[in-house]
């Protein structure tokens, strides 16, 4: 069983990345998924997360209007459209399958974690 985030490097202020979180050894589109970041210095934050049906999505205060979040469950992954790229938003990010994703209040609940991916916001 394991999740593999990928997709992050250097990008200029402005810029756009998509992160992929697949999954491995268990099938993911039975599983609410989350997106967290860590900065430097900083605590893991929930950014983003999506849920199995219905579908919940939540996005954080800070990214709304400029990430987006989806699903292919026929590559059973994860995305994170990461657009209009700021400084702030330089961190190691993670994904992981969680319990459940509300609309107001985010990620609960975490299960598997994948290894983290570096994104370097930058000119």
């Amino acid at each position: 069983v394991q999740l593999q985030a990928s997709g992050g490097g250097l990008v200029q202020p402005g810029g756009s990345l998509r992160l992929s979180c697949a999954a491995s050894g268990f099938t993911l589109d039975d599983n609410a998924v989350g997106w967290f970041r860590e900065a430097p210095g900083k605590e893991r934050e929930g950014v983003s997360c999506i849920s199995a049906s219905q579908p919940n999505i939540y996005y954080t205060s800070f990214v709304k209007g400029r990430f987006i979040i989806s699903r292919d469950n026929a590559k059973n992954t994860v995305y994170l459209q990461m657009n209009s790229l700021k400084p702030e938003d330089t961190a190691v990010y993670y994904c992981a399958t969680i319990g459940f994703c509300s609309a107001k209040s985010g990620p609960s609940g975490f299960g598997y974690w994948g290894q983290g991916t570096l994104v370097t916001v930058s000119s």
